[in-house]
C-alpha cells in the first residue's frame, strides 16, 4: 500500500502518463481475443488468413500479423465456428493451387493434411488458385479493407488459409435481383 501512496503523490503528470502508456504496452490479448474484436468489426471484403509459420509479415498497411504459436488446423477450426456464429458474415475459402501437388515424400504429412482440411471445409465454398494470385487479391483488398493474418506453427508449403469474407445476410442472387430490378425501374431519388 505504501507503494502505491508514494507513487500517487509523487508522480507527475508526465509521470503518470508514461506508467499508464508502460502498464498498457506490458498488456497483451489473446489472438483469440483479438480475432472476437475483428470478427465483429470485420464484414464483406475484409480477409482472415490462417497462414503457415515461413508466411512473410507483410507491410502493406492494411495488414495485422498476429503470431498464434499454434497448430493451424486448430486455429483454422476456432475461426470458421467464430465466423459461422457470426450471423453478418460467412467465409469464402482461396486455397493455393499448389497445395494438390505438393508430394508427400517431400513433405511428409501433407496427404493427411490435405484430407483433414477439406473434411473442415466441406461446408463452405473453396476456390484455388495459384499462390501469388491470392497475394495479389489480399494485397489488393489490404488497400482499402483490413486484413487479419493469424500465423500459426504449420510447416507444410503452401497451407494458409485465406478466408474472404462475405455478407452472411444476403446472398448473390438476391443481389443480382436487387440490380436487374434497380436497371428496370430507376428509383430516382425518394424512397
Amino acid at each position: 500500500m505504501k507503494i502505491f501512496k508514494r507513487l500517487e503523490t509523487g508522480l507527475t503528470e508526465k509521470g503518470l502518463i508514461w506508467l499508464t502508456l508502460l502498464i498498457a504496452g506490458c498488456t497483451r490479448i489473446s489472438w483469440q481475443e483479438r480475432l472476437d474484436s475483428e470478427l465483429t468489426a470485420f464484414g464483406h471484403r475484409n480477409w482472415i488468413v490462417i497462414a503457415d509459420a515461413a508466411y512473410p509479415k507483410q507491410s502493406a498497411q492494411g495488414i495485422e500479423t498476429i503470431v498464434t504459436g499454434e497448430d493451424q488446423l486448430e486455429v483454422l477450426t476456432l475461426v470458421l465456428k467464430k465466423i459461422k456464429d457470426a450471423k453478418h458474415v460467412k467465409a469464402l475459402v482461396f486455397l493455393d493451387s499448389e497445395l494438390r501437388a505438393v508430394p508427400e515424400k517431400d513433405a511428409p504429412g501433407v496427404e493427411a493434411y490435405r484430407t483433414h482440411l477439406m473434411q473442415l471445409l466441406q461446408d463452405n465454398p473453396i476456390m484455388m488458385m495459384p499462390h501469388e494470385q491470392i497475394i495479389s487479391k489480399l494485397d489488393e483488398a489490404s488497400r482499402l479493407f483490413h486484413v487479419l493474418l493469424l500465423k500459426t506453427n504449420m510447416t507444410l508449403p503452401y497451407t494458409s488459409v485465406f478466408l474472404q469474407l462475405d455478407c452472411g445476410y444476403w446472398t448473390e442472387e438476391k443481389e443480382k435481383t436487387l440490380r436487374n430490378h434497380l436497371e428496370a425501374n430507376p428509383i430516382g431519388n425518394n424512397l
